[in-house]
């Protein structure tokens, strides 16, 4: 699934690279200051959240073009927030990236 994702991204930026980025990258911190990027998928599988992206010119400290949120579907606790049947402080947390999301890109 994810070799699809960057095959297709391959096509839209070619050269780019997606690299996984850390709690230290500004749009984690954009609004909302993400204390960990440990958000455990919604399905409660046991999968490890990643989170990549891809900076403009492939430089890690450019700004950052796209995110790609890989083993945790934060919209998912979106979606599913008003039901109750997932934990309502992972769902703040969720919402917490999508406002960084949204503030960062406003912001570049």
């Amino acid at each position: 699934e994810w070799n699809r994702v960057a095959t297709i991204f391959q096509a839209i930026v070619p050269g780019h690279q997606f690299v996984e980025l850390e709690i230290d990258e500004p749009i984690f911190n954009s609004f909302f200051e993400i204390e960990s990027l440990n958000l455990p998928p919604p399905t409660f599988r046991e999968y490890t959240p990643v989170f990549l992206g891809l900076h403009e010119d492939n430089d890690p400290n450019g700004r950052l073009m796209v995110i790609a949120n890989f083993n945790n579907d934060i919209g998912d606790y979106w979606e599913y927030s008003d039901r109750g049947f997932l934990p309502i402080d992972l769902s703040n947390e969720a919402y917490k990236f999508g406002v960084n999301y949204v503030i960062y890109a406003l912001n570049r």
